[in-house]
Parts: C-alpha cells; structure tokens; sequence
C-alpha cells in the first residue's frame, strides 16, 4: 500500500503542476532557494514533480513493478513504514551531490524520482540479480541491466551533456544497496551465492 500511495501523490502532484508553474517552481529542486532561503523542502519534494507525462509514466511504472517487491522487505526489516523511510531518504541522498555541487548556480534546476527510483530498482537487483527485466521490449538479466546502466550513467554524467541528472541515478542506485546492506548485511552473501548460480 506505502508504494501505491507514493505513486498516487507523485502522480497527483505531477499532473497539478504540469499547469501550474508555480506550483512546479515552489516544489523544484532550485539549489538558491535551499541555499538562501532554507527551503530545505525542495530536497524531497522535487521527486514529486516530473519534465512531462512520459517522464512520469516511466518512474511510476518501474516503482510499481520493483516498489511492491522490496515494500515487503523493508516492511519485514523497519516496520510498517519503513520502505516510505527508504524512500524519502533515498531522494535527499541522490540529489544532494547535485544541490552541493550547483548551490550558488541560479540557472540549475533538477526533478523527478529517478534517483529514489535508482535505489529500489538496485535494492531489488542484490536480492534477485538473475531475475529477468524488460528493458525497451529487450529482456535481459537484473544484473547486466544494472552493468549496464552504472556504465552508461557514469559515461553520460561525465560528459555533462542533456537534461538528466545522470548524478542523482548514480547516487540513487549506490544509496539502494548500502542501505539494504546496512539493515540486512546477510544479503551480500545471499547476493553472491546467486550470481555463483547463473540464470540467462
């Protein structure tokens, strides 16, 4: 129900702020409004604001898919709110390298969930690396997705280049497996016992 909810407020308070630019400029990661006014707020509510529908669709699907599987782990492991705990958390931790490394530039303006999405899509993938994920109509296994897309993040992050915060997925996704490991230190070896066990 906690990853359902997400979605419905996210999508919610999406689709008001697709027509209401204020609204989206109140809520936006914008690094002077944090720095100057305090508006330690915007360190979560960005990832409740998305570019476009199709920006939205994709976070929300991949939630949806991946959030219900891991709600039951952190639910089992922190209580009844924990996977709204891993969450919120994993939204300030992926955009905060972002906010420091741009908190005096007026022009910098990040949104979206990628990067708490980030962190329970790889979350999901130390549990079940072989599992089978289906990446623009192409399966392939949960591990080499996550390859894949640690390799391309980095690339593209250093380039600099585009409108995505390829930063934020990568601190999403480092912060999804640190904090599962924190809480749940057996799921390494749980982790390396099944990619002893190859499934293609």
């Amino acid at each position: 129900m906690i990853t359902l909810a997400i979605i419905a407020i996210t999508c919610v308070v999406s689709f008001m702020a697709f027509n209401n630019a204020r609204l989206m400029n109140d809520l936006i990661l914008w690094p002077p409004a944090i720095t100057r006014n305090r508006e330690f707020h915007r360190l979560v509510t960005y990832g409740l604001v998305h570019a476009d529908f199709n920006h939205l669709l994709f976070n929300m699907i991949t939630l949806f898919f991946f959030g219900r599987q891991m709600e039951g782990f952190y639910t089992a492991t922190l209580g009844t709110l924990g996977f709204a705990l891993f969450y919120i958390v994993a939204l300030v931790v992926s955009i905060l390298p972002t906010y420091l490394n741009n908190r005096s530039n007026p022009n910098y303006r990040s949104l979206g969930a990628s990067g708490a999405v980030s962190a329970v899509l790889f979350a999901y993938i130390l549990l079940a690396p072989w599992s089978r994920i289906i990446v623009f109509v192409l399966p392939m296994p949960a591990i080499v997705y996550a390859v894949l897309y640690v390799g391309y993040s980095i690339y593209m992050d250093r380039r600099g280049q585009g409108n995505v915060n390829h930063s934020a997925h990568l601190w999403g996704a480092a912060f999804g497996v640190a904090f599962t490991l924190l809480i749940r230190p057996e799921v390494f070896s749980h982790f390396l016992g099944q990619l002893s066990q190859p499934r293609f």
